[in-house]
């Protein structure tokens, strides 16, 4: 078990109620569901003091709310703050590199006026970009940008997941938080000393793309640890969103500084999440098990319960409440302290020794678990269309409907707004059929003609471009967002592990790193293909959609096959 962490620690010196004393209630509150393993005489004078988090297949379910929901709302915040730091490089694309035809019309306009050629000269080299992104080139140094920081970032996520396995969740995620916050306003940094070195900012990127990867799957681990099987679609599509509200905020606060001080587009969001990380460090719980520390370390809960007064069995001085799981032979404990004045009888319970942590997982065990590897290609390819809407999505809007840099940043936050949408209605269709695969099939397919659509509307106005943004992010952001949370959760729960949870880290990290490295080939390639026209781009977008697909195409074949659907997991599948 992980340490409590001290802001959890703090909070809990100050309420008394974190463990129930049910002294003279012959009826439990109703949030508390116990079957009849524990009899009405027994349930009298006990203080409830540990719980853990739903299982439905097991006999009791003692729910952990406050803690459960504490960790929901703080990874995801913790997770939005990443991306919020993410976006800002997308929104100053468009300021890094001006439109100097633009610029020139302008100075053939001033030139007729009184104005000094030394201004006018000057005042024309700043508005045409920053240096080194003012050549004509700049589409693909801003595309190698790109390249280095999500390189770096699928290099270092297959990495992320096996070092997150063998170090406390909490910690790994918060030096990564800070390290993260600190090269992201040094990015930032580049414009306040008037650094134009192509090569500071690459390093930049590299380094920020490596200390990020601590963030996914530390993330996915904790709210995996949490919550159980049921309707995981759902509450990972909502929690999925954090993606998306990151997008949105980061659009926002890099829009709001991009045309007086682009500098400032960075060190907010750098700020952000130094903030963010000292957060984490204070109070996110790895483990529902971290929370029997807070109760065996502290003595001032009530009546304090020397360990002398009574005993356990075999001179345990701990009594657990054992339940079993109706499909294996694992076993969970309950943490029970009795009234110093009273003993419990012990034939309805057992009093069991904590078993040792099971081992990590290894990299080449974590394929082996069916699922992993289809999954994994197809991310490569779903991922490899979001992120070029991520990284280009600004710049297109301001060439392709003439705006600055501001509204196009904003107005591109629409597409990560229907990416919520996409995300959540991708959880409830994907919860209520049980076929994880086929939701995914059915809206890349979906999803390809419209990218063309949105290629060609565009062109009409900003009318049309609104609503296909809206249809495009629901349908691109949908299978990535289900793939990377409740498919991930799904298969490192997988049953062929025999409830080793300690494999969710790796395979969030195996199935997310494939797919960075199309999230770094995208766009690297539009920054290329875009050299030749913008259709270019679509079309390439579109094949990702397909081929997407048709990596599915035997998960989505054994799912319909499948006699019996399955709300709460994946289709179960044959080992390889």
């Amino acid at each position: 078990m992980a340490p409590v962490p001290p802001g959890v620690r703090l909070l809990v010196s100050f309420d008394r109620d974190q463990c129930l004393l049910l002294n003279k209630e012959e009826k439990w509150p109703s949030y508390l569901h116990l079957s009849t393993l524990i009899p009405n005489s027994l349930k009298k004078g006990l203080i409830l003091c540990s719980s853990r988090p739903h299982r439905p297949d097991t006999e009791l379910h003692i729910a952990p709310s406050r803690y459960r929901a504490l960790t929901f709302i703080l990874t995801f915040l913790l997770y939005t703050s990443f991306h919020l730091s993410r976006k800002p490089i997308s929104i100053v694309k468009s300021e890094l590199h001006k439109n100097c035809s633009a610029v020139s019309e302008a100075a053939i306009i001033a030139s007729s006026s009184s104005q000094q050629p030394s201004l006018l000269s000057l005042h024309t080299d700043v508005d045409c970009g920053w240096k080194p992104f003012d050549k004509s080139n700049y589409k693909q140094l801003l595309g190698a940008m790109d390249y280095s920081f999500l390189c770096a970032y699928a290099i270092g996520m297959y990495l992320s997941g096996i070092i997150g396995e063998r170090l406390p969740i909490r910690l790994y995620l918060t030096v990564g938080m800070l390290a993260s916050g600190v090269f992201t306003c040094l990015f930032g940094l580049g414009y306040i000393y008037n650094i134009h070195n192509l090569s500071f900012y690459i390093f930049v990127q590299v380094a920020n793309g490596l200390v990020q990867t601590a963030g996914w799957p530390s993330v996915v681990t904790c709210i995996g640890n949490w919550f159980g099987k049921g309707r995981r679609g759902l509450i990972m599509g909502l929690w999925n969103s954090h993606t998306s509200v990151g997008n949105i905020l980061g659009s926002l606060i890099a829009g709001y500084w991009v045309s007086s001080n682009w500098g400032m587009s960075f060190i907010v969001p750098g700020l952000i999440i130094i903030i963010m990380g000292v957060v984490c460090f204070l109070f996110l719980i790895e483990h529902p098990n971290d929370l029997k520390n807070i109760y065996t370390q502290n003595s001032s809960l009530g009546k304090t319960v020397p360990s002398k007064s009574w005993n356990g069995v075999n001179g345990h001085t701990e009594v657990y409440l054992q339940y079993k799981d109706n499909k294996n032979q694992s076993y969970d404990t309950e943490l029970l302290l009795p009234r110093e004045s009273e003993r419990i009888p012990m034939q309805p319970v057992v009093v069991v020794k904590s078993e040792s942590e099971p081992s990590a997982i290894s990299f080449m065990g974590a394929l082996r678990i069916p699922g992993v590897v289809e999954f994994s290609l197809c991310l490569l390819f779903a991922k490899l269309v979001s992120y070029t809407f991520l990284f280009w999505l600004p710049l297109y809007i301001t060439k392709a409907a003439h705006l600055d840099a501001k509204k196009a940043g904003d107005l591109s936050t629409l597409f990560d707004v229907g990416g919520i949408v996409g995300g959540v209605l991708a959880g409830v269709i994907s919860d209520k059929l049980g076929k994880r695969a086929t939701t995914c099939a059915v809206m890349l397919l979906v999803a390809a003609p419209t990218l063309y659509g949105f290629s060609m509307i565009s062109e009409f106005g900003l009318g049309p471009m609104i609503g296909m943004l809206l249809v495009c992010g629901g349908l691109v952001n949908g299978p990535y967002a289900l793939i990377t949370t409740a498919v991930s959760a799904d298969l490192g729960t997988h049953k062929s592990l025999k409830g080793n949870a300690r494999a969710l880290s790796t395979v969030t990290a195996i199935i997310d790193g494939t797919g960075s490295v199309g999230a770094a080939l995208g766009p690297l390639l539009a920054g290329l293909l875009s050299a030749g026209g913008w259709d270019q781009v679509f079309y390439m977008l579109m094949t990702a959609d397909f081929l997407a697909l048709l990596l599915l195409l035997r998960l989505v074949t054994k799912e319909l096959a499948s006699s019996k659907s399955h709300p709460i997991s994946t289709v179960e599948l044959k080992e390889h």
